[in-house]
């Protein structure tokens, strides 16, 4: 793969029997890109938990879509998973950023759990959520080059 940035865009129902499609191209972008198979066990963790909970949480029982886009460059790999529904923490509108660092476990929402997953196995994590205008799920694994001489 060259060095040039390239975009993968998927559109899918937010429905769970289609994480298996994110996961599977998911697979097939970062093995091209030289990840090793750890890592890209990681990513699919990580962009499953991001997914389930634009599926599970964000849109309820209504039909609703799930964007996902690879970001592809020569040294990383960025997922985006962007929903249009209900956001994690709608109760608090005054912040646009979801941070459950300084939360204890017992004050973290259901699925939060799924957040400290992500953060643990992704290089980096963006949260972003605005009231009527969905969430914003941004995981980011850099690729690790080798140190020795080619």
């Amino acid at each position: 793969m060259n060095a040039d940035a390239h975009k993968v865009t998927l559109n899918l129902p937010a429905v769970a029997e289609y994480v298996d499609i994110v996961r599977l191209n998911l697979y097939g972008i970062a093995s091209k890109m030289g990840f090793s198979y750890e890592e890209i066990e990681d990513m699919k963790v990580a962009v499953s938990e991001a997914c389930n909970n634009s599926v599970l949480y964000a849109y309820g029982h209504e039909g609703g879509m799930v964007e996902v886009v690879f970001d592809v460059n020569a040294d990383s790999l960025s997922i985006t998973v962007r929903d249009e529904g209900e956001s994690f923490d709608s109760d608090d509108n005054t912040n646009n950023r979801v941070t459950l660092h300084d939360q204890d476990l017992d004050e973290v929402q259901i699925g939060g759990l799924g957040f400290y997953l992500m953060e643990a196995l992704m290089d980096d994590v963006k949260i972003t959520n605005q009231s009527g205008k969905g969430t914003q799920v941004i995981l980011t694994k850099r690729l690790a080059r080798s140190e020795e001489p080619v």
